[in-house]
């Protein structure tokens, strides 16, 4: 079993905490889902926001879909300017068989423009 690590971002309508909880937790689910991972599966997660986002952790999303025993931890992005606005992004490292080139990286929405050439 290797470890392998997963990215994938999502960009937010607006911030507000139940609007990041949801969003977030679609994230994550489409991550284990297309990966065909369990939460067993999971090593540790960071998860960024870019500065405009703060009215929540986007880890709490994580604990709020039964993520309670995996290490977990937020950062703020790089504050670029002219970068996409309202944008969480995960690094998420997992226990895989699977060799690096098919694992699914997970960019949702309008996120999927920031890394056209490994979004699924």
């Amino acid at each position: 079993m290797a470890v392998r690590a997963v990215r994938g971002a999502v960009q937010l309508e607006r911030d507000e905490a139940g609007h990041m909880e949801e969003q977030v937790g679609a994230l994550l689910t489409a991550v284990l889902e297309r990966n065909g991972l369990t939460v067993d599966d999971l090593i540790s997660i960071w998860f960024t926001a870019t500065p405009d986002l703060h009215s929540d952790f986007p880890a709490a999303a994580a604990r709020k879909l039964g993520i309670v025993d995996v290490p977990l931890i937020c950062a703020q992005e790089l504050d670029v300017e002219g970068a996409m606005p309202r944008v969480v992004r995960i690094l998420a490292h997992i226990a895989s068989d699977k060799p690096r080139a098919d694992i699914s990286h997970v960019y949702l929405g309008s996120a999927a423009a920031l890394r056209k050439d490994i979004a699924q």
